[in-house]
């Protein structure tokens, strides 16, 4: 085999072997749905129970990089503490040991027929479980099908002198090892494609024990720079969990390249006493080693949380969402109490969408990514909520209710669907600001093939009208959950009486981007700004005239019917 075919065979296995892993990692989240998000979200109360988490997720997820960056947006939001977020990516670590084992059967000779049954399934099935079930299994083969092709393109290794003699270096100065593998992982951006190159290379025989563990250890170094990355410009709390991630794995590597002579002592005994295969000793070094550092570092928790705090000071931002508080034992015992309890999480979710909307104008007037994100943290919290309260008040209307109670339950649920279309008219309103600055920066790299100087200076166009109709929908919403909270009739009205103001801002903005465009003055993301934008927020609006209809029905003893007061939206959010 030519150096040539070596290094294409070994660069195209390697791409399998990295599209399966990831595939495979994929197809187990769709399976799981917001099953993985709500083990670390409900399950890290303790740093035991944060560290079980980690382990869970990451083993099922086949990605500890997935699960640190799960629990930085946790902690972004308030649902975590760091400690907790430390719990968890030592989990991590544990749990990414699951894809080490899995290579460790060598099931290679299995691997097409795996990717065929996984590939049919794909694309001859409908129901989703099964196209899960699909990729889970073409993503199962092609990561042994990669290893196949990169162990075939690695056998001529052993009869290098070069290579030889790197491995004669490495046993003797382990420090070198554990760079190798540190540099290869930051490389592939996968610490399983470092461990799988090296079980290759062990079951052939080209490196010992003693030169693979160094190696081992660097890659745990290694895996640290894709969370590294990931909190460049982020929040003091991303840093922070990213700093916390490097200090674990470095200080285990650290740890063992020193104990490395009674530590591969102890892999060679253990792994002759279970007769492993020498994939499977790997498999095992590496599981040891993980699971050792965490026994050392578990102890040590809030000392890590001490020193990542000293070393990127600060303050966290801290979103303040929280989960849902709501008991069923209460449906059945007292319906009344149930109700009150699902009024209170409603409220709540309005607070959340007047925080998605603030964030929205804020990303309006200074498209930054940290205002972006707020809005989409606010409205995954609001579609739980959403969830969690419709399911809740469904289980209350199967209980025995009183007419008025009955009425309470309806229109809790359609507050609930209100709030929830309110959240996503934000992210509507965040897709348009893109969409807007996208298309601008087109129309100037026009402008400047056909030498042309641009007219603006901002890339989204600013318009007083439209920041006024955002603080009206704000006063809007933060009035109907005074309304909601104290049944206040006069501010129920006050409503109605700016709705009329917000639609006659509506039509200002559409007439305002006729003029422009019939003057010659408009661009190409003009029609997102008065258009798109204004019309979302009118339908947030419009929402919020439930609450005051039914208060002022309650007032005025109209009957409170839901289909008197629905508003029907024919187009798509």
């Amino acid at each position: 085999m030519s150096y040539q075919e070596m290094f294409f065979t070994f660069l195209g296995g390697l791409g399998i072997f990295l599209f399966g892993i990831k595939y495979l990692g994929d197809g187990l989240q769709k399976a799981a749905g917001n099953r993985l998000r709500e083990i670390l979200n409900r399950f890290t109360s303790t740093p035991l129970r944060a560290v079980l988490a980690g382990i869970i997720v990451t083993g099922l997820i086949q990605s500890s990089s997935g699960t640190t960056v799960l629990a930085v947006g946790l902690v972004s939001a308030g649902f975590m503490t760091l400690k907790q977020a430390i719990g968890v990516i030592m989990g991590a670590n544990v749990g990414t040991t699951v894809t080490a084992f899995i290579i460790g059967f060598n099931l290679s000779e299995y691997a097409l027929p795996i990717m065929g049954i996984g590939a049919l399934l794909l694309f001859f099935t409908k129901r989703k479980s099964l196209q899960y079930l699909g990729q889970i299994l073409f993503g199962f083969g092609a990561l042994f099908f990669g290893l196949e092709l990169m162990g075939s393109s690695m056998d001529p290794l052993k009869d290098l002198p070069q290579f030889n003699d790197l491995m004669i270096r490495v046993s003797h100065l382990p420090i070198l090892g554990v760079g190798i593998g540190t540099l290869l992982t930051m490389v592939l951006q996968s610490s399983s494609a470092t461990i799988g190159i090296l079980q290759q290379l062990y079951m052939q025989g080209s490196l010992g024990l003693t030169a693979a563990l160094p190696i081992l250890f660097g890659d745990n170094i290694g895996t640290t720079i894709t969370a590294v990355i990931a909190s460049l410009g982020a929040s003091v709390a991303a840093k922070r969990t990213a700093a916390s991630h490097v200090i674990f794995n470095l200080v285990g590597a650290v740890i063992f390249t020193l104990l490395l002579s009674p530590f591969t002592q102890v892999v060679i005994f253990l792994t002759d006493a279970l007769n492993l295969n020498p994939a499977m000793q790997i498999a095992f070094a590496h599981g040891l080693f993980n699971v050792s550092n965490l026994a050392i570092q578990f102890w040590f928790i809030p000392q890590i949380e001490i020193i990542v705090k000293k070393i990127i000071p600060g303050t966290e931002k801290n979103l303040n969402i929280r989960p849902t508080a709501l008991s069923e034992s209460l449906i059945y015992t007292s319906p009344n109490m149930a109700i009150e309890q699902a009024s209170n999480e409603v409220i709540q979710m309005g607070r959340y969408v007047l925080s998605a909307l603030d964030a929205a104008k804020n990303f309006y007037l200074d498209p930054k990514n940290e205002w972006q994100e707020d809005v989409s943290q606010y409205e995954d919290a609001i579609n739980r909520f959403d969830v969690e309260l419709t399911e809740f008040l469904v289980k209350i209307s199967t209980a025995e209710l009183s007419d008025l109670e009955s009425q309470e339950q309806a229109m809790m649920m359609e507050f609930t669907k209100d709030f929830e279309r309110m959240g996503d008219h934000c992210i509507n309103i965040i897709r348009y600001i893109e969409e807007s600055i996208d298309r601008e920066e087109r129309q100037r790299q026009k402008d400047k093939r056909n030498k042309k100087p641009s007219p603006r200076d901002s890339y989204i166009l600013y318009d007083e009208d439209l920041e006024l109709l955002f603080d009206k929908v704000r006063k809007n919403i933060r009035d109907a959950l005074t309304v909601l909270e104290d049944d206040d009739v006069e501010l129920a009205e006050r409503m109605l009486e700016r709705e009329k103001e917000i639609n006659q801002l509506v039509e200002l903005l559409r007439s305002k981007y006729i003029r422009l465009m019939n003057a010659g003055e408009g661009r190409a993301g003009d029609s997102v700004v008065f258009i798109d934008i204004s019309s979302n927020l009118e339908r947030s609006s419009d929402r919020t005239l439930h609450i005051a209809k039914y208060i002022l029905g309650n007032k005025y003893s109209f009957k409170a019917d839901t289909k008197n007061f629905q508003y029907i939206e024919t187009e798509d959010v």
